[in-house]
């Protein structure tokens, strides 16, 4: 039978762990651990989880509670965030006085007596600039920074909690500016302290760039605050979605004293929110005044062309008149001695032409009548020798031949002109087609009574 065994009831057991841990730690010690949880319950004790990486990376490699009574809570709390200006959180890094303590139910647990500001404020500038180097070794700090601004900043997508006086303040700036500019504001809503921060923030950041070309920039903003509070803005992934993003960013989350890494890595960085609406309304009067500035030039520009071609087209006109006078004056005395010339001529030739005229009249009448009076000799002897059978035809051959010289006599050219029309001629010759004459021709046009003597001036 094997040796019987000593044997340890679980109390005891914890009861003995106690006291070495006791012998070991007589005195509280310094340790350094960074905060994973963070509560304080109704009776004003703070407990705490602490925990400690591996370095360079995220894996835990220690664990342990922590406990700060009422007491001593209510003396280091506002002792640690004056002296850091950071609240007591998830996720900083603290260096405490505690004494380390074993209870047989509750197990091991450190009791925070002391707390040293310095350390954290140590750490959290230390691993600020951790993530600025990182940022800058990415080569994305200046991403943001070196892209254009825009001209006319009227769509703006605004990343901050809808409930934040920042915010109001924002809106209200935006709406009554003194020229009255529109602008195109969308929210999206991001919790700007705590935990959340980070996730929230970035998370609007992707929402945002779904639709980026329907905005001309994106600004971030808070109200008052904290220093706590705006360490949240000391964040590595909020700084990398910025200087990733392809339009400028605006950043109005600052204090007069101090500047995050979000505001280092955004386009331009302002301490309020009234101070970005403020620098979106300049950069909009700028470039209203640009546009001021080229209507003038335009303007004056033109009525420079304008003078000019004035001037020259008053120069041409003057010479063309002065031209134009002298082709006048010397047509016109051409016009004139070739009008008397014409007239001379004509007073030379109508004459002849008249007197040619009326002795075709003439001869064309006598011809007429003669012919007359031979036929009615004919008739009148073909009467006599025809027997009387023929002498129904001679009848009728004579009643044709009335009719013929009726037609003939209605026909002369003074009957004609006695029932009112008239004849022309051109060059003495009778007109018988308006192709017969041409513009500026003189025609002479009888009449019943007399003669005209004209020049044709249009066809």
């Amino acid at each position: 039978m094997a040796e019987e065994l000593s044997k340890l009831s679980l109390f005891e057991l914890n009861r003995t762990i106690k006291e070495g841990i006791q012998g070991v730690f007589p005195d509280s010690i310094w340790v350094v651990a960074e905060i994973s949880d963070f509560n304080t319950n109704q009776s004003g004790h703070c407990y705490l989880e602490l925990i400690e990486k591996e370095t360079g990376s995220e894996k835990i490699i220690a664990k342990a509670k922590a406990n700060i009574w009422s007491f001593t809570f209510r003396i280091l709390k506002p002792y640690f965030e004056s002296s850091t200006g950071q609240r007591l959180s998830v996720g900083l890094k603290i260096l405490v006085k505690a004494s380390v303590e074993y209870h047989e139910l509750y197990g091991l647990s450190l009791n925070i007596k002391d707390i040293e500001p310095s350390f954290t404020v140590g750490d959290m500038a230390r691993r600020r600039q951790e993530i600025i180097n990182r940022l800058i070794n990415e080569g994305v700090f200046e991403l943001n920074k070196e892209l254009e601004f825009p001209p006319l900043p009227q769509r703006i997508a605004i990343i901050s909690s809808e409930s934040a006086a920042g915010y109001g303040d924002f809106i209200n700036q935006l709406k009554n500016n003194q020229r009255g500019f529109k602008f195109y504001p969308v929210l999206f809503k991001a919790s700007m302290q705590g935990n959340d921060t980070e996730k929230s923030v970035t998370l609007a950041f992707d929402q945002i760039y779904q639709h980026y070309e329907q905005f001309d920039l994106v600004v971030i903003i808070r109200g008052g605050g904290s220093q706590a509070e705006l360490n949240y803005f000391n964040n590595y992934n909020i700084a990398f979605h910025i200087t990733q993003f392809p339009i400028p960013v605006l950043a109005g989350i600052g204090h007069d004293r101090d500047q995050t890494i979000t505001d280092l890595v955004a386009h331009t960085s302002l301490k309020t929110p009234t101070a970005v609406a403020e620098y979106i309304i300049s950069s909009m009067e700028e470039t209203a005044q640009h546009i001021d500035y080229l209507e003038d030039s335009l303007i004056n520009f033109a009525n420079n062309i304008l003078d000019a071609s004035k001037t020259r087209l008053e120069s041409i006109v003057n010479a063309f008149q002065s031209q134009t006078k002298w082709h006048v004056l010397s047509n016109k005395n051409k016009h004139t001695l070739l009008f008397s010339s014409f007239q001379q001529k004509l007073k030379v030739l109508m004459p002849n032409r008249k007197a040619k005229i009326n002795q075709l009249e003439y001869q064309l009448e006598s011809n007429l009548k003669f012919n007359l009076i031979l036929h009615r000799a004919q008739i009148h002897q073909l009467e006599r020798r025809l027997p009387t059978s023929v002498k129904t035809t001679v009848k009728s051959g004579k009643s044709k031949l009335n009719y013929l010289e009726n037609l003939v006599e209605a026909l002369s050219p003074a009957q004609i002109l006695k029932r009112g029309y008239s004849l022309t001629y051109f060059n003495g010759k009778l007109v018988r087609s308006i192709s017969d004459v041409t513009a500026g021709a003189e025609i002479e046009t009888r009449l019943m009574d007399g003669k005209i003597e004209s020049n044709v001036v249009k066809k």
